[in-house]
C-alpha cells in the first residue's frame, strides 16, 4: 500500500471521523443520497433490496444502516420480517426507527447463524478490515441465508472528478489539483466480487448505469460539499475549491443548460 492509500484507508475507516463528524447527523448522507433524484433511469434502491429478500423469513440485520432509508421501506413493505438496524455513529441513528443499536461491523453483538439476511449497503469501505467484516457477516447469516451488499463503481461520477480537480487547480494555480477522496475506492464494484467471494459461493452482481442530469448547480455542489469531513484530506483549500467548482458549474451550465454525471453503483447478492 503507498502512503497515499494508507492515508485514505486511514481516513476513510476512522471511527472517531466517522462517528463525530462524518455521520454525527444526516445531513450529509442525505446530500449524497439527494443527488439521484436527478438520475435516469431511475432506480429504487429500497424496492430493489425488498424484491431480494422476498424469500427471506424472520430476522434481517442492516449493519451500517445511516439514517434508515432502507430499514424505514422494509418496515413498509416487510412488516414480517424482524428488522434490526446498527451503525458506528450514534448521531446518525436518531431518526432511525427500532430497534436499532451502536456497533462495529469488525464484531457484531449477533450470535452465530441467528439472522436470515444481513445487509451491507454503501458501507463497507468504512470498515478497517473488509474481510473480518466479510467473515462476520457470514458467521451471523444461517446456512441458506444471504447477505446483500452495495458500493459505487471505480467509474463512478468521473465528471465531478474532473470538475473538482479543475476547481482545485485553479485555487491552488497549478492547472488540475489533486484528486478528490474516493470513499467506495476501497470496495468498489469491481473489488467488491473478491472480498465477498472469500466467504460465499455465489455472487451476483447486479450493475446499476445510470446519468444525473441538472439544470442547477446547488444539488451537485451540495453533494461536492457532503466530503467535508475529509477536507483535511485533499491537500487542497476545501471551502475554496467548493466555490470556484460552483462559480465554473453554474457558467458551464449557463452555457449548454446541463451538466450530465455519469454514474454506476450496484447491488451484490451473496449466497453460499
Amino acid at each position: 500500500m503507498t502512503e497515499l492509500s494508507a492515508a485514505h484507508a486511514a481516513a476513510v475507516t476512522d471511527r472517531g471521523r466517522l462517528a463525530g463528524s462524518a455521520y454525527s447527523n444526516d445531513r450529509d448522507l442525505a446530500a449524497r443520497q439527494s443527488l439521484y433524484q436527478w438520475q435516469a433511469p431511475r432506480y429504487d434502491l429500497p424496492g430493489i433490496v425488498a424484491e431480494q429478500l422476498r424469500g427471506v423469513r424472520g430476522r434481517v440485520v442492516d449493519v451500517g444502516c445511516g439514517n434508515g432509508k432502507f430499514i424505514q421501506r422494509l418496515r413498509e413493505d416487510r412488516p414480517d420480517l424482524a428488522l434490526l438496524g446498527l451503525d458506528i455513529a450514534p448521531g446518525i441513528l436518531a431518526g432511525v426507527p427500532g430497534p436499532v443499536a451502536v456497533a462495529d461491523a469488525t464484531r457484531l453483538p449477533l450470535a452465530t447463524e441467528s439472522v436470515d439476511a444481513a445487509l451491507a449497503l454503501h458501507m463497507l469501505y468504512h470498515v478497517p478490515d473488509i474481510p473480518q467484516t466479510v467473515r462476520e457477516m457470514s458467521r451471523v447469516v444461517a446456512r441458506d441465508g444471504l447477505v446483500i451488499a452495495s458500493t459505487n463503481s471505480d467509474q463512478d461520477k468521473a465528471e465531478l472528478d474532473d470538475l473538482w480537480q479543475r476547481a482545485a487547480g485553479d485555487v491552488l494555480g497549478t492547472g488540475r489539483g489533486p484528486a478528490r477522496i474516493s470513499l467506495s475506492a476501497r470496495f468498489s464494484l469491481e473489488k467488491a466480487p473478491a472480498y465477498l467471494g472469500e466467504e460465499f459461493g455465489r455472487v451476483e452482481t447486479i450493475e446499476l448505469p445510470g446519468t444525473i442530469t441538472v439544470r442547477a448547480a446547488e444539488p451537485v455542489i451540495a453533494h461536492m460539499a457532503s466530503y467535508r469531513a475529509w477536507a483535511d484530506q485533499h491537500d487542497v483549500p476545501f471551502e475554496a475549491t467548493i466555490e470556484r467548482a460552483r462559480t465554473i458549474l453554474v457558467d458551464r451550465i449557463a452555457q449548454h443548460g446541463v451538466f450530465e454525471i455519469t454514474c454506476l453503483g450496484g447491488i451484490l447478492v451473496c449466497r453460499r
